[in-house]
């Protein structure tokens, strides 16, 4: 084969490869928009909901399991579901508190090569299925009265900071960001303060408003209950 010809098959597979990648973004966008509608339509009824995000490894018996279980116990009695990613870990937590509870449960799973599989602690008719992270980031915000940061990795960092940068950037409202676990956050909040308040000017001091930390259940239902309270804002505005 010579060069000329190698180059034509070259030219071909590669217009091949763009017309199909076209022609997939075109559809990838009903894809989207059917997420957003089923999301808006299954979401806009659950009522005042608290999500809580955190590890997919944590396990049954540790430490943060029991306490975000624990935490979700105690928001179904002061009327508040929960919302979680559905899968297990924290997540499996929050669901198993919020129905042991007998509050509402909401998971919005999302397929992943790893860790992600529904748990069984979910309201079967509020188990959403995605395969967009920035369509169910936006249903994990959306429907919360509050949110809750238990000690998690690379996921748990992407929906905390989505949300202090909506509520930042004003567009959103304002609901009550609230960080569990002194221990694992305190390294990251010193980073916040140190090197991109202080050293870079990166944020600004009133932005270390927009979170709390705390280390117990009780702290976190008082917090959510007190600022409704302040504000005189039902939690379903």
């Amino acid at each position: 084969m010579s060069p000329n010809e190698e180059k034509k098959i070259r030219e071909k597979l590669k217009q091949k490869t763009w017309n199909e990648i076209k022609t997939n973004d075109s559809w990838a966008i009903f894809k989207v928009m059917s997420e957003f509608v089923d999301g808006y339509e299954k979401l806009s009824r659950i009522g005042p909901c608290v999500s809580v995000f955190g590890s997919a490894r944590t396990k049954p018996g540790e430490t943060y399991y029991e306490l975000a279980e624990n935490i979700a116990f105690k928001l179904t009695q002061h009327g508040y579901g929960v919302i979680t990613g559905g899968g297990p870990g924290i997540m499996e937590a929050g669901n198993k508190g919020a129905h042991r509870g007998g509050g509402v449960s909401v998971g919005l799973n999302i397929e992943l090569p790893f860790e992600q599989k529904d748990n069984p602690y979910i309201d079967r008719d509020k188990n959403l299925e995605f395969d967009y992270f920035f369509v169910r980031k936006v249903m994990f915000v959306k429907y919360a009265q509050g949110f809750v940061a238990m000690p998690g990795g690379f996921g748990t960092l992407d929906e905390l900071f989505e949300a202090m940068t909506l509520i930042q950037t004003k567009k959103i409202g304002r609901f009550p960001i609230i960080l569990v676990g002194t221990a694992f956050w305190a390294g990251l909040i010193d980073w916040i303060k140190d090197v991109m308040l202080k050293k870079n000017g990166n944020v600004s001091e009133e932005d270390l408003n927009l979170f709390q930390i705390v280390d117990t259940a009780q702290e976190v239902v008082d917090i959510i209950d007190n600022f409704y309270n302040k504000h005189q804002l039902s939690p379903n505005f």
